[in-house]
């Protein structure tokens, strides 16, 4: 079922209650399964797999660890910004990504400090909802191609290694897609340009969440970091990044986030 649009039969009808306020796998109709032999991520889609009914229930985050909601906060917005900078975007998607990190951007540091305050929690739980829709309709890009061999090889969460790769994506990107973080951070009142701005709130998403910031802070050789390149380039989400990228573009990143 590696692919899209394998399944031959319907499937049961199903109902999807995150726990988290991370991949919004909810609003998807992707499968992510790793593979035993080298751990890598076989995502498997089809439209038959999507959750007939969801509820989001903010109570169920309120006793959620400090460690994984940090982590899933992370991958909850780099979804949101990843996705509406995709080659795949349009103004609907952009639409879900846009409100999807407003909410992410404007509840993560209360909801880190008190998973259990409900007004946090919900925002959470819909921003990663929406930024779901968002990755649903479009695609993501070069900061999840560079993260997923990082887990593979070494086990770093995933939401821990996008997070490493994202402020040094950010900024490759910006020859390309500068107006767009600026249209993506239009609901704050900060002077400082979009890409200061996202880069800072990742590096701020970290501390507030204990997260490591570098590559070398989580014990990746700097040796590997050619192999770790060719294996990034090998993935499927870095296609769709609004700046075209390589092997050695890749290395490059994964050298600056070290």
């Amino acid at each position: 079922y590696w692919g899209f649009g394998k399944a031959t039969q319907p499937m049961l009808p199903s109902i999807g209650i995150p726990t988290t306020a991370g991949t919004g796998s909810e609003a998807q109709s992707f499968a992510l399964i790793s593979r035993a032999t080298d751990h890598r991520k076989m995502a498997c889609g089809d439209l038959k797999a999507r959750f007939h009914t969801v509820i989001l229930d903010p109570l169920l985050l309120a006793t959620l660890p400090k460690p994984v909601a940090a982590v899933t906060v992370m991958d909850a917005f780099s979804h949101a910004v990843e996705s509406f900078v995709s080659t795949k975007r349009t103004a609907f998607s952009q639409m879900f990504a846009k409100e999807a990190f407003r909410f992410i951007d404007e509840h993560a540091e209360y909801f880190l400090n008190s998973p259990s305050q409900i007004t946090a929690a919900s925002a959470m739980l819909m921003g990663a909802h929406l930024a779901g829709m968002s990755i649903e309709n479009s695609m993501l890009g070069a900061a999840h191609a560079l993260a997923n061999p990082l887990t593979a090889t070494y086990g770093i969460t995933h939401g821990t290694a996008v997070g490493i790769m994202l402020p040094h994506v950010v900024r490759f990107n910006a020859s390309e897609v500068a107006p767009l973080y600026g249209e993506l951070i239009l609901h704050s009142s900060v002077k400082s340009d979009a890409v200061t701005y996202l880069t800072n709130r990742i590096h701020q998403l970290q501390e507030w969440g204990d997260l490591p910031g570098s590559l070398n802070q989580c014990n990746v050789p700097e040796t590997d970091l050619p192999v770790l390149a060719k294996l990034a380039a090998e993935q499927w989400t870095g296609r769709f990044n609004p700046r075209s990228v390589d092997e050695q573009t890749l290395l490059d990143l994964y050298r600056q986030a070290w």
